[in-house]
Protein backbone atom coordinates (compact mmCIF):
# COMPACT_ATOMS: atom_id res chain seq x y z
CA UNK A 1 0.00 0.00 0.00
CA UNK A 2 1.33 3.77 -1.23
CA UNK A 3 0.69 5.62 2.44
CA UNK A 4 -1.99 5.75 5.08
CA UNK A 5 -3.45 8.88 3.58
CA UNK A 6 -5.25 9.15 1.03
CA UNK A 7 -6.31 12.42 0.02
CA UNK A 8 -7.98 13.35 -2.79
CA UNK A 9 -6.70 15.57 -5.54
CA UNK A 10 -9.37 18.29 -4.01
CA UNK A 11 -8.17 17.67 -0.48
CA UNK A 12 -4.48 18.41 -1.55
CA UNK A 13 -5.17 21.53 -3.28
CA UNK A 14 -7.31 23.26 -0.64
CA UNK A 15 -4.34 21.82 2.05
CA UNK A 16 -1.55 23.70 -0.15
CA UNK A 17 -3.73 26.84 -0.40
CA UNK A 18 -4.86 27.03 3.63
CA UNK A 19 -1.27 26.53 4.51
CA UNK A 20 -0.16 30.62 4.80
CA UNK A 21 3.85 29.34 4.76
CA UNK A 22 3.80 28.20 0.89
CA UNK A 23 3.40 30.62 -1.82
CA UNK A 24 4.55 29.96 -5.72
CA UNK A 25 4.29 30.61 -9.60
CA UNK A 26 3.10 28.48 -12.38
CA UNK A 27 3.98 28.69 -16.00
CA UNK A 28 2.68 25.61 -17.92
CA UNK A 29 2.75 24.82 -21.85
CA UNK A 30 0.99 22.41 -23.58
CA UNK A 31 -1.97 20.74 -21.36
CA UNK A 32 -3.41 24.17 -20.66
CA UNK A 33 -3.41 25.83 -17.16
CA UNK A 34 -5.04 22.25 -15.48
CA UNK A 35 -2.36 22.36 -12.45
CA UNK A 36 -3.16 26.32 -11.35
CA UNK A 37 -6.88 25.63 -12.35
CA UNK A 38 -7.35 23.23 -8.92
CA UNK A 39 -5.81 25.91 -6.68
CA UNK A 40 -7.89 28.65 -8.14
CA UNK A 41 -11.27 26.66 -8.25
CA UNK A 42 -11.04 25.13 -4.86
CA UNK A 43 -10.67 28.29 -2.85
CA UNK A 44 -8.30 30.73 -0.99
CA UNK A 45 -5.84 30.38 -3.82
CA UNK A 46 -5.13 34.14 -2.72
CA UNK A 47 -2.24 32.04 -0.32
CA UNK A 48 -1.48 30.34 -2.71
CA UNK A 49 -1.00 31.46 -6.23
CA UNK A 50 1.51 34.03 -6.85
CA UNK A 51 1.21 34.03 -10.62
CA UNK A 52 0.08 31.89 -13.76
CA UNK A 53 1.35 32.60 -16.86
CA UNK A 54 1.28 29.88 -20.42
CA UNK A 55 3.44 31.23 -22.82
CA UNK A 56 1.54 29.05 -26.38
CA UNK A 57 3.63 31.27 -28.64
CA UNK A 58 7.25 30.27 -29.25
CA UNK A 59 7.92 33.94 -30.06
CA UNK A 60 7.00 34.53 -26.54
CA UNK A 61 8.28 31.66 -25.18
CA UNK A 62 11.50 32.58 -26.51
CA UNK A 63 11.48 36.23 -25.69
CA UNK A 64 10.68 34.48 -21.70
CA UNK A 65 12.62 32.09 -21.82
CA UNK A 66 15.22 31.99 -24.43
CA UNK A 67 15.79 30.42 -27.80
CA UNK A 68 15.45 27.07 -28.48
CA UNK A 69 15.16 24.07 -30.88
CA UNK A 70 12.97 21.92 -28.91
CA UNK A 71 10.22 23.10 -26.75
CA UNK A 72 8.95 19.98 -25.17
CA UNK A 73 12.68 19.63 -23.72
CA UNK A 74 14.47 19.41 -20.02
CA UNK A 75 16.80 22.37 -21.17
CA UNK A 76 13.58 24.22 -22.07
CA UNK A 77 12.45 23.15 -19.10
CA UNK A 78 15.12 24.49 -16.73
CA UNK A 79 15.14 27.33 -18.80
CA UNK A 80 11.67 27.86 -17.37
CA UNK A 81 12.00 27.10 -14.27
CA UNK A 82 15.09 29.61 -13.56
CA UNK A 83 13.55 32.61 -15.72
CA UNK A 84 10.19 32.04 -13.08
CA UNK A 85 12.56 31.15 -9.93
CA UNK A 86 14.74 34.35 -10.42
CA UNK A 87 11.45 36.57 -11.18
CA UNK A 88 9.50 35.17 -7.82
CA UNK A 89 12.38 35.63 -5.79
CA UNK A 90 12.98 39.37 -6.92
CA UNK A 91 9.40 40.33 -7.04
CA UNK A 92 8.63 38.95 -3.24
CA UNK A 93 11.71 37.81 -1.36
CA UNK A 94 12.19 41.25 -0.07
CA UNK A 95 8.21 41.63 1.08
CA UNK A 96 7.72 37.97 2.25
CA UNK A 97 10.71 36.07 2.21
CA UNK A 98 11.47 35.98 6.05
CA UNK A 99 7.73 33.73 6.47
CA UNK A 100 7.47 31.70 2.91
CA UNK A 101 8.41 28.76 1.42
CA UNK A 102 8.43 29.91 -2.68
CA UNK A 103 7.82 27.43 -5.08
CA UNK A 104 7.98 27.64 -8.83
CA UNK A 105 6.22 24.75 -10.34
CA UNK A 106 6.87 24.19 -14.42
CA UNK A 107 5.70 22.18 -17.14
CA UNK A 108 6.17 21.79 -20.78
CA UNK A 109 3.93 19.52 -21.95
CA UNK A 110 3.51 17.57 -26.30
CA UNK A 111 -0.39 16.73 -25.05
CA UNK A 112 -2.20 14.54 -27.98
CA UNK A 113 -2.48 16.41 -30.90
CA UNK A 114 -5.89 16.95 -33.12
CA UNK A 115 -5.25 14.14 -35.66
CA UNK A 116 -3.42 12.35 -32.72
CA UNK A 117 0.08 11.69 -35.05
CA UNK A 118 2.33 13.04 -31.84
CA UNK A 119 4.36 11.35 -29.28
CA UNK A 120 1.99 12.52 -25.83
CA UNK A 121 5.43 13.32 -23.43
CA UNK A 122 6.24 16.27 -20.99
CA UNK A 123 8.69 17.47 -18.66
CA UNK A 124 7.49 18.90 -15.31
CA UNK A 125 9.67 20.33 -12.81
CA UNK A 126 9.02 22.49 -9.79
CA UNK A 127 12.18 24.29 -7.52
CA UNK A 128 10.98 24.96 -3.82
CA UNK A 129 12.26 25.42 -0.29
CA UNK A 130 11.42 23.40 2.14
CA UNK A 131 11.96 26.56 5.06
CA UNK A 132 11.59 30.14 4.06
CA UNK A 133 15.02 31.72 3.02
CA UNK A 134 16.39 28.44 2.69
CA UNK A 135 18.23 27.16 -0.20
CA UNK A 136 16.35 25.84 -3.77
CA UNK A 137 15.89 22.21 -4.05
CA UNK A 138 14.79 20.83 -7.98
CA UNK A 139 12.92 17.65 -8.90
CA UNK A 140 12.44 16.87 -12.72
CA UNK A 141 10.00 14.24 -14.15
CA UNK A 142 9.86 13.24 -17.59
CA UNK A 143 6.27 11.41 -18.36
CA UNK A 144 4.28 9.84 -20.89
CA UNK A 145 0.75 10.55 -21.02
CA UNK A 146 -1.22 7.06 -21.93
CA UNK A 147 -4.44 8.75 -21.81
CA UNK A 148 -6.55 8.23 -25.61
CA UNK A 149 -7.67 12.08 -25.83
CA UNK A 150 -6.13 15.60 -25.27
CA UNK A 151 -8.91 16.37 -22.44
CA UNK A 152 -7.82 13.34 -20.76
CA UNK A 153 -4.20 13.90 -20.41
CA UNK A 154 -5.07 17.75 -19.66
CA UNK A 155 -6.62 16.03 -16.54
CA UNK A 156 -4.18 13.68 -15.34
CA UNK A 157 -1.52 16.71 -15.85
CA UNK A 158 -3.05 18.80 -13.38
CA UNK A 159 -3.59 15.58 -11.14
CA UNK A 160 0.21 14.87 -11.36
CA UNK A 161 1.29 18.70 -10.87
CA UNK A 162 -1.06 18.90 -7.01
CA UNK A 163 0.14 15.56 -6.84
CA UNK A 164 3.89 16.84 -6.54
CA UNK A 165 3.71 20.23 -5.15
CA UNK A 166 1.71 18.04 -2.39
CA UNK A 167 4.62 15.53 -2.13
CA UNK A 168 7.37 17.33 -1.68
CA UNK A 169 5.90 19.75 1.20
CA UNK A 170 4.32 17.13 3.42
CA UNK A 171 5.30 14.00 2.26
CA UNK A 172 9.40 13.85 1.85
CA UNK A 173 9.42 11.81 4.68
CA UNK A 174 7.73 9.03 3.33
CA UNK A 175 10.57 8.05 0.87
CA UNK A 176 9.34 4.60 -0.23
CA UNK A 177 5.97 5.97 -0.86
CA UNK A 178 7.15 9.25 -2.46
CA UNK A 179 6.54 8.35 -5.73
CA UNK A 180 3.94 6.69 -5.78
CA UNK A 181 2.39 9.72 -4.16
CA UNK A 182 3.22 11.75 -6.81
CA UNK A 183 1.49 8.95 -9.40
CA UNK A 184 -2.08 8.82 -6.91
CA UNK A 185 -4.86 8.47 -9.19
CA UNK A 186 -2.77 8.50 -11.86
CA UNK A 187 -2.14 4.55 -12.43
CA UNK A 188 -1.95 3.08 -16.15
CA UNK A 189 -2.86 7.35 -17.06
CA UNK A 190 0.97 7.85 -16.83
CA UNK A 191 4.54 7.11 -16.99
CA UNK A 192 7.32 8.07 -15.21
CA UNK A 193 10.12 7.51 -16.70
CA UNK A 194 13.05 9.71 -15.77
CA UNK A 195 13.40 11.76 -12.47
CA UNK A 196 16.10 14.14 -11.08
CA UNK A 197 16.61 15.44 -7.84
CA UNK A 198 18.52 18.34 -6.29
CA UNK A 199 18.97 20.05 -3.16
CA UNK A 200 19.37 18.92 0.47
CA UNK A 201 15.80 18.17 0.88
CA UNK A 202 16.94 15.18 -1.30
CA UNK A 203 19.87 14.23 0.80
CA UNK A 204 21.19 10.27 0.97
CA UNK A 205 18.65 9.98 -1.97
CA UNK A 206 20.48 7.53 -4.93
CA UNK A 207 19.77 8.79 -8.48
CA UNK A 208 19.90 5.17 -9.63
CA UNK A 209 17.79 3.60 -6.95
CA UNK A 210 14.99 6.27 -7.63
CA UNK A 211 15.14 5.51 -11.42
CA UNK A 212 14.92 1.57 -10.97
CA UNK A 213 11.96 2.23 -8.32
CA UNK A 214 10.16 3.67 -10.81
CA UNK A 215 9.88 0.54 -13.01
CA UNK A 216 9.99 -1.88 -9.62
CA UNK A 217 6.70 -0.14 -8.93
CA UNK A 218 4.84 -0.07 -12.09
CA UNK A 219 5.62 3.88 -12.85
CA UNK A 220 7.64 3.13 -15.82
CA UNK A 221 7.81 0.53 -18.89
CA UNK A 222 11.89 0.85 -19.07
CA UNK A 223 14.28 3.63 -17.75
CA UNK A 224 18.11 3.78 -18.88
CA UNK A 225 21.16 3.90 -17.46
CA UNK A 226 24.19 5.20 -19.53
CA UNK A 227 27.30 4.03 -19.31
CA UNK A 228 28.92 7.83 -18.68
CA UNK A 229 27.01 7.52 -15.49
CA UNK A 230 24.73 9.89 -16.97
CA UNK A 231 20.89 9.18 -17.75
CA UNK A 232 18.39 10.23 -19.99
CA UNK A 233 14.36 9.13 -20.85
CA UNK A 234 14.25 6.10 -22.88
CA UNK A 235 12.65 8.16 -25.91
CA UNK A 236 15.99 10.37 -25.99
CA UNK A 237 18.44 7.61 -26.72
CA UNK A 238 15.92 5.73 -29.34
CA UNK A 239 14.11 7.69 -31.21
CA UNK A 240 14.35 6.53 -34.54
CA UNK A 241 18.10 4.72 -34.15
CA UNK A 242 18.53 1.35 -34.95
CA UNK A 243 19.21 -0.61 -32.36
CA UNK A 244 20.31 -4.19 -30.40
CA UNK A 245 18.96 -5.31 -27.25
CA UNK A 246 20.89 -8.09 -25.64
CA UNK A 247 17.89 -9.23 -22.88
CA UNK A 248 19.51 -11.09 -20.13
CA UNK A 249 19.52 -11.66 -16.32
CA UNK A 250 23.46 -10.91 -15.93
CA UNK A 251 23.54 -12.62 -12.67
CA UNK A 252 27.03 -13.74 -13.00
CA UNK A 253 29.26 -10.47 -12.24
CA UNK A 254 32.58 -11.89 -12.62
CA UNK A 255 35.03 -10.81 -15.41
CA UNK A 256 34.71 -13.63 -17.64
CA UNK A 257 31.03 -13.48 -17.69
CA UNK A 258 30.74 -9.54 -18.22
CA UNK A 259 33.36 -9.52 -21.36
CA UNK A 260 31.20 -12.70 -22.91
CA UNK A 261 27.98 -9.87 -22.45
CA UNK A 262 30.43 -7.47 -23.79
CA UNK A 263 31.50 -9.69 -27.19
CA UNK A 264 27.72 -10.84 -27.88
CA UNK A 265 26.58 -6.78 -27.78
CA UNK A 266 29.91 -5.72 -29.68
CA UNK A 267 28.99 -8.36 -32.43
CA UNK A 268 25.38 -8.03 -32.89
CA UNK A 269 26.55 -3.85 -33.83
CA UNK A 270 28.66 -4.79 -35.98
CA UNK A 271 26.11 -7.30 -37.83
CA UNK A 272 23.24 -4.77 -37.68
CA UNK A 273 25.59 -2.08 -39.38
CA UNK A 274 26.52 -4.42 -42.11
CA UNK A 275 22.63 -4.52 -42.56
CA UNK A 276 21.97 -0.77 -42.81
CA UNK A 277 22.94 1.81 -45.66
CA UNK A 278 26.51 2.71 -45.54
CA UNK A 279 25.19 6.23 -44.95
CA UNK A 280 22.45 5.41 -42.08
CA UNK A 281 23.97 6.44 -37.97
CA UNK A 282 25.63 3.54 -36.31
CA UNK A 283 23.14 0.96 -34.42
CA UNK A 284 23.65 1.50 -30.92
CA UNK A 285 23.31 -1.42 -28.53
CA UNK A 286 21.41 -1.78 -24.81
CA UNK A 287 21.79 -4.58 -22.34
CA UNK A 288 18.32 -5.45 -21.33
CA UNK A 289 17.25 -6.27 -17.57
CA UNK A 290 14.09 -6.87 -15.88
CA UNK A 291 12.62 -6.26 -13.02
CA UNK A 292 10.71 -9.19 -12.72
CA UNK A 293 12.21 -12.78 -11.30
CA UNK A 294 13.33 -15.03 -13.92
CA UNK A 295 10.58 -17.68 -12.94
CA UNK A 296 7.45 -17.15 -11.54
CA UNK A 297 8.78 -19.08 -8.94
CA UNK A 298 11.40 -16.93 -8.07
CA UNK A 299 10.96 -13.58 -5.83
CA UNK A 300 11.81 -10.46 -7.62
CA UNK A 301 15.09 -9.28 -7.57
CA UNK A 302 15.97 -6.16 -4.97
CA UNK A 303 16.72 -3.20 -6.03
CA UNK A 304 20.27 -2.94 -4.67
CA UNK A 305 20.69 -6.52 -6.66
CA UNK A 306 19.78 -4.80 -9.66
CA UNK A 307 22.00 -2.18 -9.59
CA UNK A 308 25.02 -3.98 -9.07
CA UNK A 309 24.16 -5.62 -12.17
CA UNK A 310 23.85 -2.78 -13.62
CA UNK A 311 27.01 -0.96 -12.68
CA UNK A 312 28.78 -4.54 -13.71
CA UNK A 313 28.09 -3.64 -17.35
CA UNK A 314 28.18 -0.05 -17.32
CA UNK A 315 31.76 -0.59 -15.94
CA UNK A 316 32.17 -2.66 -19.34
CA UNK A 317 31.29 0.74 -21.39
CA UNK A 318 27.46 -0.56 -21.55
CA UNK A 319 24.29 0.90 -21.62
CA UNK A 320 21.50 -0.84 -19.65
CA UNK A 321 17.61 -0.97 -20.13
CA UNK A 322 15.51 -1.85 -16.95
CA UNK A 323 12.44 -3.57 -18.27
CA UNK A 324 9.15 -3.95 -16.04
CA UNK A 325 8.75 -6.96 -17.65
CA UNK A 326 10.45 -10.01 -19.28
CA UNK A 327 8.99 -11.40 -22.13
CA UNK A 328 10.42 -10.28 -25.35
CA UNK A 329 7.36 -8.94 -27.14
CA UNK A 330 6.98 -6.16 -24.38
CA UNK A 331 10.33 -5.16 -25.37
CA UNK A 332 9.37 -5.31 -28.53
CA UNK A 333 6.21 -3.03 -28.32
CA UNK A 334 8.19 -0.66 -26.34
CA UNK A 335 11.04 -0.03 -28.23
CA UNK A 336 8.62 0.71 -31.47
CA UNK A 337 7.64 3.77 -29.64
CA UNK A 338 9.93 5.71 -30.10
CA UNK A 339 11.71 3.83 -33.69
CA UNK A 340 10.80 2.29 -36.87
CA UNK A 341 14.15 1.85 -37.82
CA UNK A 342 15.38 -2.54 -37.62
CA UNK A 343 15.73 -3.36 -34.24
CA UNK A 344 17.38 -6.48 -33.12
CA UNK A 345 17.49 -8.44 -30.41
CA UNK A 346 20.85 -11.22 -29.62
CA UNK A 347 20.66 -14.02 -27.64
CA UNK A 348 22.40 -16.89 -26.18
CA UNK A 349 21.14 -19.84 -27.44
CA UNK A 350 20.60 -20.91 -23.97
CA UNK A 351 18.17 -18.17 -23.86
CA UNK A 352 16.45 -18.94 -27.17
CA UNK A 353 15.44 -22.15 -25.82
CA UNK A 354 13.80 -20.42 -22.20
CA UNK A 355 11.81 -18.10 -24.73
CA UNK A 356 10.81 -21.04 -27.23
CA UNK A 357 9.88 -23.13 -24.05
CA UNK A 358 8.33 -20.22 -21.80
CA UNK A 359 4.26 -20.13 -21.05
CA UNK A 360 2.63 -17.18 -22.34
CA UNK A 361 -0.19 -17.09 -19.96
CA UNK A 362 -0.99 -13.64 -19.57
CA UNK A 363 -1.94 -14.12 -23.63
CA UNK A 364 -4.96 -15.76 -25.19
CA UNK A 365 -3.06 -16.29 -27.96
CA UNK A 366 0.01 -18.26 -25.70
CA UNK A 367 3.30 -18.80 -27.58
CA UNK A 368 1.83 -18.15 -31.75
CA UNK A 369 0.32 -14.80 -29.81
CA UNK A 370 3.82 -13.89 -28.56
CA UNK A 371 5.36 -14.91 -31.98
CA UNK A 372 3.22 -12.32 -33.82
CA UNK A 373 4.04 -9.54 -31.13
CA UNK A 374 8.06 -10.06 -31.07
CA UNK A 375 8.51 -10.05 -34.94
CA UNK A 376 7.25 -6.93 -35.72
CA UNK A 377 7.91 -5.57 -39.23
CA UNK A 378 11.32 -4.28 -38.20
CA UNK A 379 12.11 -6.88 -35.56
CA UNK A 380 14.31 -10.13 -35.94
CA UNK A 381 16.77 -11.97 -33.78
CA UNK A 382 20.09 -12.76 -33.87
CA UNK A 383 21.05 -15.98 -32.06
CA UNK A 384 24.78 -16.22 -30.65
CA UNK A 385 26.42 -19.52 -30.68
CA UNK A 386 27.26 -21.28 -27.47
CA UNK A 387 29.74 -24.16 -26.96
CA UNK A 388 27.94 -27.10 -25.85
CA UNK A 389 29.37 -27.66 -22.52
CA UNK A 390 28.27 -23.85 -21.32
CA UNK A 391 24.31 -24.52 -23.69
CA UNK A 392 24.46 -27.96 -21.32
CA UNK A 393 24.84 -26.50 -18.30
CA UNK A 394 22.58 -23.22 -18.94
CA UNK A 395 19.67 -25.52 -19.26
CA UNK A 396 20.21 -27.48 -16.44
CA UNK A 397 17.10 -27.46 -14.04
CA UNK A 398 15.17 -25.47 -16.89
CA UNK A 399 12.13 -27.11 -19.07
CA UNK A 400 13.87 -28.57 -22.52
CA UNK A 401 12.96 -32.05 -22.27
CA UNK A 402 13.40 -33.23 -25.86
CA UNK A 403 16.01 -30.07 -26.97
CA UNK A 404 18.89 -31.81 -29.07
CA UNK A 405 22.06 -30.12 -30.90
CA UNK A 406 25.30 -31.09 -32.85
CA UNK A 407 28.15 -29.24 -32.84
CA UNK A 408 31.23 -27.97 -34.70
CA UNK A 409 34.24 -27.96 -33.03
CA UNK A 410 32.58 -28.08 -29.33
CA UNK A 411 30.42 -25.17 -30.40
CA UNK A 412 26.86 -24.87 -31.53
CA UNK A 413 24.64 -22.56 -33.37
CA UNK A 414 21.07 -21.84 -34.12
CA UNK A 415 21.02 -23.93 -37.05
CA UNK A 416 21.97 -27.18 -35.27
CA UNK A 417 19.48 -26.41 -32.48
CA UNK A 418 16.74 -29.28 -32.90
CA UNK A 419 13.23 -28.41 -30.72
CA UNK A 420 11.16 -31.73 -29.92
CA UNK A 421 8.15 -32.10 -32.40
CA UNK A 422 5.94 -30.29 -33.13
CA UNK A 423 7.99 -27.01 -31.94
CA UNK A 424 10.49 -27.92 -34.26
CA UNK A 425 8.06 -26.99 -37.39
CA UNK A 426 7.55 -23.78 -36.26
CA UNK A 427 11.11 -23.06 -35.06
CA UNK A 428 12.55 -24.59 -38.52
CA UNK A 429 9.46 -21.65 -40.17
CA UNK A 430 11.57 -18.85 -38.32
CA UNK A 431 14.86 -19.94 -39.41
CA UNK A 432 14.06 -20.19 -43.10
CA UNK A 433 11.78 -17.00 -43.04
CA UNK A 434 15.43 -15.06 -41.18
CA UNK A 435 13.10 -13.87 -38.20
CA UNK A 436 16.12 -15.64 -36.47
CA UNK A 437 19.05 -14.99 -37.59
CA UNK A 438 21.74 -17.51 -36.54
CA UNK A 439 25.49 -15.38 -35.86
CA UNK A 440 28.64 -16.82 -36.89
CA UNK A 441 31.14 -18.38 -34.52
CA UNK A 442 34.02 -16.01 -33.91
CA UNK A 443 36.86 -16.71 -36.05
CA UNK A 444 39.09 -16.83 -32.77
CA UNK A 445 36.75 -18.42 -30.56
CA UNK A 446 36.25 -21.36 -33.23
CA UNK A 447 40.28 -21.92 -33.33
CA UNK A 448 40.73 -22.12 -29.79
CA UNK A 449 37.93 -24.33 -29.49
CA UNK A 450 39.72 -26.40 -31.88
CA UNK A 451 43.30 -26.30 -30.13
CA UNK A 452 41.22 -27.42 -27.26
CA UNK A 453 39.41 -30.41 -28.25
CA UNK A 454 42.87 -31.77 -29.82
CA UNK A 455 44.29 -31.38 -26.75
CA UNK A 456 41.98 -33.27 -25.25
CA UNK A 457 41.92 -35.95 -27.45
Amino acid sequence: MASAEKLSTHQKALGINLDPSSYGSYAEIGAGQEVVRWFLVVGGASGTVAKSISAYDKEVSDDLYGSGARYVSKERLEAMVDSEWTQLLHQLNKSRGSETRFFSFVDTISARNYAGTNESHGWVGLRFQLRPGGEPNDIVLHINMLDPSNPLQQEAIGILGVNLIYAVFYQLQAKEYFFLNIAQELEKRLEIDYVEVRGTAFEGWDQRAILAHLVSAGLAEAVCFLPSGSTEPPDEILHKKAVVLAPGSFEHLDPTHTAIHERLLTSAIEQLRGELDEKAPAPTGYFCLSAMPLTEADPPPEIPDLLQRIEALRARGGAVLLFRDRELYSMTAFVNRYTKEPVRFVVGLSLLVRVWGYRYSKLAGSFLEALSRLFAQNVRIYAYPMSSRDLQQSLQGISSTGWKWTDTNGWVSAHQLHPPSPLDHLYNYVLASDFLIPMQIPADLEAEAATINSTER
